[in-house]
């Protein structure tokens, strides 16, 4: 574990607050992504706001259980989404989970398909790669001073929850690619057409704005991440560029499919992790 955070948390329910300490700590945390904010399927939901020295986090936290699991749900963009991606704090969210106990994070997220002929609208990517393009400007580590750090992040997504994913994915029967890149633009503007060709002709699978440094941030954590692609738009590619309209109208449409497959993947979950994700700051620090 590279490091401990220290969890300072209140129920906006004062009342709840003996039923919040029976269920700590959290096991599997979930970030909402564009459209999809419903946490109704969480059992016994207790709200709660999560303090960490990075400042406010998104939105509150809702904790309890899914499928027999200790569970929490974050809206990524808080839940009437009023935060650009941009502007997310990543690093005061990524604490929160840390702090709450959580050992593996479930990631949905609306993205634009950058190979149409391959995947179409509706389809679900497990991205295997990542290739960042947020210019340097998000805060990406939680070791800024003191303490050096050099984080191993060949491999950025966790390949045990990967297979979970995509195993679940196709018992579902879902398209789903089980590989790809995922480029990480930094928002909140779309890409040129010559940005959006660029990363085409790279042979690279889909384009969004939140998989980092939330990926990283995890790994430092010691926190097992997952993100789960669903185009939403071609990009470019199609008849009609990118809106965001278009992004939220297609996420509308699909939303039951997206929650199906990540709240679904809980139970398939094994309950003890056998990859290194938990373990990568073990010999990352100096």
């Amino acid at each position: 574990m590279a490091f401990e955070a220290k969890l300072s948390v209140v129920p906006t329910d004062k009342s709840q607050s003996e039923d919040l300490h029976k269920i700590l700590p959290i096991e599997i945390g979930m970030f909402g992504g564009s459209g999809n904010y419903d946490s109704s399927v969480i059992e016994n939901p207790i709200e709660v706001k999560v303090f960490t020295p990075y400042g406010a986090t998104s939105d509150n936290f809702i904790l309890g259980t899914v499928k027999g699991r200790t569970f929490a749900f974050l809206a990524r963009h808080a839940r009437g989404h009023t935060i650009s991606p941009h502007m997310i704090n990543y690093r005061a969210n990524m604490w929160g989970m840390k702090a709450l106990g959580i050992k593996r994070i479930i990631s949905p997220a609306a993205t634009g398909s950058l190979q149409p002929k391959r995947i179409k609208l509706g389809e679900f990517v497990i991205a295997d790669q990542l290739f960042d393009r947020t210019m340097g400007v998000r805060k990406d580590t939680f070791f800024e001073e003191g303490t050096i750090a050099h984080l191993p992040f060949a491999e950025p997504f966790c390949p045990e929850l990967r297979k979970v994913a995509s195993e679940t994915a196709g018992q579902a029967n879902f398209k789903v690619h089980d590989k790809g890149t995922y480029v990480c633009i930094n928002g909140p503007r779309f890409s040129t057409k010559a940005e959006s060709m660029f990363y085409h002709n790279q042979g690279w699978d889909v384009i969004g704005m939140t998989a980092y440094p939330e990926a990283a941030l995890a790994r430092e954590a010691g926190i097992c991440f997952v993100n789960i692609s669903m185009p939403t738009d071609y990009d470019v590619h199609g008849e009609e560029n990118v809106t965001h309209a278009m992004v939220l109208k297609t996420m509308a449409e699909n939303v039951e499919r997206v929650k199906k497959l990540t709240f679904d993947m809980v139970s398939n979950i094994p309950k003890d992790a056998s990859c290194d994700c938990q373990t990568a700051m073990q010999h990352g620090l100096f």
